[in-house]
C-alpha cells in the first residue's frame, strides 16, 4: 500500500512561517509526462491588445454620449479651438477659470490633422478624437493586464481582460471625452507599473492623472504612491515632484494663453469645491446608496464580488497581500469619499472601473480555495473541482448580463446622434440657417455634428431656469471673455434663450427604439422618443 505523507498541524509554539511577496512562481508548477517541470507562460501583448483593440473600436464608433457635460465642457471648446464656434459654459469664463485648456490641448493634438484631413466633415473629426481616446484605453489596460499576469498567473490576468473588454462601465467609460476617463487611463497605467515593480513611472502617471486629468482622483491613487515611495523612495519622488511641477507649471503657461491672465486651473477648482464651498448641489444631489446602485448597474454581479475581495483576503492574503491589496484598495477609499458627497454623477465613479474589473477577477480566480485545506490537498476535491467549473461559468453570467446592457443602451438611446447627423442632407435650408433646440437642450450632441451651412444654434425657452451654455464670443475676447451674463450661481440668463416668430420650417422626428434589457430583471419593452427641431432660415 503505497504511503502518504500528511502535513502536521502548527503548534501555538511554533514561530510564525515566512510570508514572502507572491508571485505567480509560487504556484505548484505543472507535471510533463517525462518528470520534468513546465513553467506557466504569461500572458503576452498580442491577445490583450487584439482584445481591447476590438471593443475600444466598437466603443468608440457606436458609444452614446451619457453626460451632457461632456459636450459642453469639453467637446464644444475643443470644437471652438479648431473652427472658432462652439458654446461657452461658465466654468470657462476667464473670471471662474475652472477647467483646464491643458487637457483640451491635449485632444487638439488629434483634432487639429483630423480637421485638415477631413476637412468640412467635423463628424469624422469627432469619431477621430473618439478613437484616440480608444487607443490610451488600450495601452493603459493593456500594461495592466500583461502586468497580472507576470505577478499573478495567466487565470487572473484572462478573466480581468476579459471584464475590461465586456463590462458596461468600461465599454462606456473608455472612449468619454472626460477627466475622470483620463484618470481612468492613468489609474489602469500606474497599477500595472506598480505591480513590475516600476515604482518611479508609477508614481509619475498618477501625477499626470491628477494634474492632467481630474484633481480629486487623487485619493484613489494614494496607496499606489504612498507604497511606491516606501519601496523606492529617492526615485519615486523625483520622478513625482518633477511631473508635478513640470505639468503645473504648462498648465498655468496655457491657461494665461487662453484666459489672458495669470491663474491656474487646477488651484481654481480645488479651490471652489473644497475651500471656497462649491455650490455643487445646485446640480442635484443624490442618496449615499446612488454609487452603489449605479455600479451594480455597470458591473452586475462583478461590482458584489469586487466588494467581496476583503472577504477573500484571509484565505489568499499570500497570494494578494500587499501587492493586489494595494491596487484594489482605491475601490473602497473611492466609494467611501464620493458616497459622501451631495452631488453625484456617473462619471465620478469613472476613475475605479479598472479596478473593480480587477478585484471581481480576483475573487473568481480564488473560488477554489474557499473549499482547499490547505494542510491535506485531496480533502473536499468535489467541492474544489466544482469552484474551478463555476469560474467561467460565473464569469460568463457577469459577461452576457453586461453586454445586454451595452447593447441596449446603443441600440437604444443613440437617437440623439443619429438624428443630428440627419442634419448635414438639409444643406437646401440655406447658409446661415438656426437650428433652436427646446427641452432636449441636454441631449446635445456637439458642434461636431452641426453641419457649416448651419449658422448658429440657439436654445428656445421650455421653462428651464438653470444657466445653460452660450456661444463663445469673439467680439469680447472669445476664450479669455468673461461674459457679465455667466454667474456660478445656476441662474438663467436672460440672453440665453432666443425669440423667433414661428418657424420657416417644423421638422419632428419620432425614432421608435426597441430595447433589449436583459438586465437587472431581464426584460424587453420598447419605447418611442421623440425629438424637434425648429430651423429657421435667415430673415424669417
Amino acid at each position: 500500500m503505497a504511503l502518504t505523507t500528511r502535513q502536521r498541524r502548527p503548534l501555538p509554539s511554533d514561530p510564525p512561517p515566512s510570508s514572502p511577496i507572491y508571485t505567480k512562481y509560487d504556484k505548484p508548477s505543472r507535471r510533463l509526462g517525462d518528470g520534468g517541470r513546465e513553467e506557466e507562460k504569461s500572458l503576452g501583448w498580442f491577445v490583450p491588445v487584439f482584445a481591447l483593440g476590438m471593443l475600444r473600436y466598437m466603443s468608440a464608433t457606436t458609444n452614446i454620449i451619457h453626460d451632457c457635460d461632456e459636450v459642453f465642457n469639453y467637446w464644444e471648446p475643443l470644437h471652438y479651438l479648431l473652427y472658432k464656434s462652439g458654446f461657452q459654459t461658465w466654468e470657462y469664463s476667464s473670471e471662474f477659470a475652472l477647467r483646464s485648456y491643458l487637457y483640451i490641448l491635449f485632444h487638439e493634438l488629434v483634432g487639429r490633422p483630423a480637421s485638415w484631413l477631413f476637412a468640412e466633415d467635423k463628424v469624422r473629426v469627432f469619431y477621430a478624437v473618439r478613437l484616440f481616446l480608444g487607443l490610451l484605453s488600450v495601452t493603459t489596460d493593456a500594461v495592466l493586464v500583461v502586468a497580472l499576469s507576470r505577478k499573478y498567473g495567466r487565470r487572473l490576468a484572462s478573466y480581468t481582460l476579459a471584464m475590461l473588454c465586456l463590462t458596461s462601465g468600461c465599454f462606456f467609460a473608455s472612449t468619454s471625452f472626460l477627466p475622470s476617463s483620463f484618470s481612468m487611463y492613468a489609474i489602469s497605467l500606474a497599477s500595472g507599473f506598480f505591480l513590475l515593480e516600476k515604482y518611479a513611472m508609477a508614481v509619475a502617471v498618477s501625477a499626470a492623472g491628477v494634474i492632467l486629468g481630474w484633481p480629486f482622483s487623487i485619493l484613489a491613487f494614494l496607496p499606489v504612491v504612498f507604497y511606491s515611495l516606501a519601496r523606492r523612495f529617492k526615485q519615486a519622488f523625483l520622478a513625482g515632484a518633477a511631473t508635478s511641477v513640470t505639468l503645473l507649471a504648462l498648465s498655468v503657461f496655457v491657461d494665461y494663453q487662453y484666459y489672458r491672465r495669470w491663474t491656474s486651473s487646477v488651484l481654481n477648482l480645488v479651490v471652489y469645491n473644497v475651500v471656497g464651498g462649491g455650490e455643487s448641489h445646485l446640480y442635484g444631489i443624490e442618496g449615499p446608496l446612488y454609487y452603489l446602485r449605479n455600479a451594480f448597474n455597470n458591473f452586475n454581479f462583478g461590482f458584489v464580488l469586487a466588494l467581496l475581495f476583503v472577504g477573500i483576503l484571509p484565505i489568499a492574503r499570500k497570494k494578494y497581500a500587499p501587492g493586489l491589496v494595494v491596487v484594489v484598495s482605491p475601490v473602497y477609499i473611492w466609494l467611501l469619499f464620493m458616497s459622501m458627497q451631495p452631488h453625484k454623477e456617473e462619471r465620478f465613479l469613472y476613475p475605479i472601473y479598472p479596478l473593480i474589473c480587477v478585484a471581481a477577477s480576483a475573487v473568481i480566480e480564488s473560488f477554489p480555495d474557499i473549499f482547499r485545506d490547505k494542510y491535506d490537498p485531496n480533502a473536499n476535491f468535489v467541492m474544489v473541482t466544482t469552484a474551478k467549473v463555476l469560474r467561467p461559468f460565473v464569469l460568463g453570467l457577469i459577461l452576457c448580463a453586461s453586454h445586454s446592457r451595452t447593447f441596449s443602451l446603443v441600440n437604444g438611446y443613440a437617437a440623439p446622434i443619429e438624428v443630428y447627423k440627419i442634419l448635414q442632407h438639409h444643406d437646401d435650408a440655406g447658409p446661415g440657417s438656426v437650428v433652436c433646440v427646446g427641452s432636449e437642450w441636454h441631449r446635445y450632441p456637439s458642434s461636431f455634428f452641426i453641419p457649416n451651412y448651419v449658422g448658429e444654434v440657439r436654445w428656445l425657452d421650455d421653462g428651464f431656469r438653470g444657466l445653460l451654455p452660450l456661444p463663445f464670443n469673439s467680439t469680447l475676447g472669445g476664450t479669455s471673455a468673461a461674459p457679465s451674463y455667466f454667474n456660478n450661481e445656476n441662474k438663467a440668463s436672460d440672453q440665453q434663450f432666443v425669440i423667433l416668430p414661428l418657424p420657416a420650417g417644423l421638422i419632428e422626428i419620432y425614432t421608435a427604439l426597441c430595447l433589449c434589457i436583459l438586465h437587472p430583471l431581464f426584460l424587453f419593452f420598447c419605447e418611442v422618443t421623440k425629438l424637434t427641431f425648429y430651423i429657421a432660415a435667415p430673415g424669417c
